[in-house]
This record gives C-alpha cells, structure tokens and sequence, in this order.
C-alpha cells in the first residue's frame, strides 16, 4: 500500500511537470506576445544586431522578450539574425514572429526631389533607410563610379531622377546608387536621347539646362518658352545670363545654401564664379538643383513651332509668369516695369 501511494505521487509529480512544460512550450512558442494595439507594427533591425540589441528594439512592441528569447535560442534564430524592415501583426506568437523576421524584409519608400545639390541628396535618402549620410555621399562620389558612367562630381546630381522607389531599408551604398543609376537609364529612353542630341545638348548639359528652368518658373505649362529661349540664346552664341545661376553662384562662394536672395543685384551679376552665366560662355558645370521631369523634358522636347523669343522677365500682374520678348530694347522696356513694381513693395535684397 504504501508503495503504491509512492508511485502514485511520482506519477503525479511527473504529470504535474510534464503539464507544466508542456504549458511553457505553449506559452513560449504558441501564445500571443505583441503588445501594441494597431494592427501592424514596423521593426528596424540594423546590420550587425546580435540578440541583446535585439531585445532592446523588440521590447516596445513585446509582451514578454524572456519568452521571445527562449523562442529564438530554441529556433537558432539568436545566432542568424537578419538586419531589415519587418511588419509585425497583432497577436502574433512568438514562432511567428521569429518566422517573419526570418523572412524577407518589407521595403521602404525612398522619395526624393526639390534638391540643389548632391549633399543633400545624400542626406535626403538617409533619413529614409540605413545608411548614414556620409557614406552614401562617398559613394554617390565615387571618381571610379563616376568616370565609367560618364559623370563628374559637378554633373553627379544630374544621374537622379526625382521619384518614389522601393528599397530594403537595409540596402548597401553601393546597391543603391547601381538602383538609381539604372533608373536614369530607363527614363532616359532612345526618343528622350534623339531629342536632346537634335537640340545640341549631351544628357548631362540637358540636366543642367533643366536645373536652370526649373529655377526660373514653377509654372510647368512656362517651362517649355524658357527652354526655348535658352536653346535659342546657346543657338545664337549668346550667354544664358540666368539669375538662378547666380544666386547659386553666391549661395557656393558663401557656403550657405539656406541663403534667401529675393532679388539679384547688379553687383551680384560680376561674382567670379563658373555658375556666372552672365560672366561664363555656354552652361555651367553642372546642375543648379534637381530637375524634375516636367523640366527635363521642357528642355528636350521641343515645342510645335518654336518661338524665337530671347529674353523674358518676371511678369508683376502675373505671379510666377514671366514676360518674354525677341528684342533688347523690349525686354528694357518690360524689366523697368518690374524692377519699379519691385522697388514699390520695397524687395531691395
């Protein structure tokens, strides 16, 4: 009897154990171990992470990251950690989520535009996935990069079309840049190529024209009559003399770009600069921003019957459009009309 009354407390004792062990498996693996309250939410896992790291990212969005850590050592998830995105779903258990993050990575959207120079190219992207702006630009400067694709560091702005595109958030440099540069190629189609060759204009001096338009009007349906008026200027051997191109000129010398020059002044027109297109025969070295496509295409595509206009200037009764005229003497006459509407809302600088 008292044998009996000893197996039977061990085969409790085991029963009890193995309930129990079997509820941690359950609990461990199997039972629900998000904490947030959205639907999904997102996990940045940076390149390197090791499980400790990890956990310290995981904690907001985690019941527990005991259990999670026991989940992923019993998986050999601790030791393969994958760097990336990943969409977390409530009330996931923690063999799911381990799954996901095995999985493939959610890709982000990298949106740029509305950007002078290269630098803040860089900057842009970087706040939208891994890498640190830094080495990015090093490799958006890359001289060997640069020279097989026919670009210098004065062009390279010009090699980035402004769009959305999707990348893992995890993308090298040097895979993004390769990205980028291919969608450059796809937008530059072989109609695009016919019509700027046609007009005299390589890709990159196309660019920098389009950086000039898109500087001088925000007004999409104008930017076509000022490309024509600068085709025809470079036709004729005359200089751009393109204000854009100076402020940008004084934004480089002073090494501030956050610069705000309401009005381009005499003076201004003689800063010793490469940018000067009052001073400089033909375009400047490279672009004076990013042009969007609406420019680009202002400059390459022609209009139906092209106009033979040489000058323009801001038009005071129409704001954001520009009066243009084919004679010196005309555009005099349209300038002072300007200048006096801005002497009298007193825009001096």
């Amino acid at each position: 009897m008292y044998k009996r009354k000893i197996a039977l407390a061990l085969v409790l004792i085991i029963a009890a154990f193995g309930l129990y062990f079997t509820y941690l498996f359950y609990r461990v693996f199997f039972m629900p171990n998000t904490a947030f309250n959205n639907e999904t939410s997102y996990v940045f896992i940076p390149t390197g992470t090791n499980i400790t790291s990890l956990l310290h990212e995981l904690e907001p969005v985690l019941k527990s990251t005991d259990d999670f850590r026991l989940a992923a050592e019993k998986k050999g998830y601790a030791t393969r950690i994958r760097a990336g995105k990943y969409a977390l779903k409530k009330g996931m258990n923690n063999n799911e989520i381990i799954n996901t993050l095995r999985g493939r990575s959610v890709p982000v959207k990298v949106t740029f535009n509305n950007i002078e120079r290269i630098e803040d190219l860089a900057g842009r992207i970087a706040q939208q996935v891994e890498v640190d702006s830094l080495t990015l630009l090093k490799q958006m400067l890359d001289p060997e990069f640069l020279a097989k694709n026919g670009f210098t560091p004065e062009t390279a702005l010009g090699m980035y079309i402004p769009n959305t595109y999707q990348f893992f958030w995890n993308v090298s440099p040097a895979a993004l840049q390769k990205r980028l540069f291919k969608e450059y190629q796809y937008f530059w189609t072989p109609r695009r190529r016919n019509f700027a060759h046609k007009r005299g204009l390589s890709l990159n001096e196309a660019m920098t024209l389009a950086s000039i338009v898109q500087k001088e009007s925000l007004k999409i349906d104008e930017r076509p009559l000022i490309a024509q008026v600068y085709i025809n200027r470079l036709d004729k051997g005359m200089r751009l003399q393109a204000d854009p191109t100076v402020v940008y000129a004084l934004k480089k010398a002073q090494n501030d770009f956050s610069l705000v020059v309401r009005r381009v002044l005499n003076k201004d027109l003689k800063i010793d600069s490469p940018y000067n297109t009052y001073k400089i025969n033909g375009l400047p070295p490279g672009p004076i921003c990013m042009p969007d496509i609406s420019a680009i295409d202002a400059v390459v595509f022609p209009e139906p019957i092209p106009h033979k206009f040489l000058y323009f200037v801001a038009d005071p009764e129409r704001p954001g459009y520009h009066n243009f005229s084919k004679s010196l003497r005309e555009h005099n006459r349209k300038a002072r009309a300007y200048y006096r509407y801005l002497n009298k809302k007193k825009l001096y600088r």
